[in-house]
């Protein structure tokens, strides 16, 4: 069995977090626009979220960074958060937009 590999690692924590308001991990509904994996292991998240409001904003960062620096070999995680391009429907996984029944 091989091992996964860092990034593999960090989309296996991102699938763990939930957005409170719609039952889909974050990954499945297309917050995550970029992981980009830098020097010394550490890692750049940028993402958004379904609405520039969302009250459970600081909570889901929050935890985007904690899930993923808990990861054996990550070194430093900056979380951006950016609307540009805002969030649609269209970013979502096909397997989400079924569960939801948004297809």
């Amino acid at each position: 069995m091989t091992e996964l590999s860092l990034r593999d690692k960090i989309e296996a924590a991102l699938h763990t977090i939930y957005d409170p308001e719609i039952p889909v991990d974050i990954f499945e509904l297309g917050l995550i626009y970029k992981i980009q994996m830098m020097e010394n292991d550490g890692v750049h998240i940028y993402m958004t979220l379904t609405a520039p409001a969302c009250p459970a904003a600081g909570e889901i960062l929050n935890e985007v960074e904690t899930k993923v620096k808990a990861i054996d070999g990550i070194g430093e995680v900056e979380v951006r958060l950016t609307f540009d391009p805002p969030w649609d429907r269209e970013m979502m996984s096909d397997e989400a937009r079924l569960e939801l029944g948004w297809l």
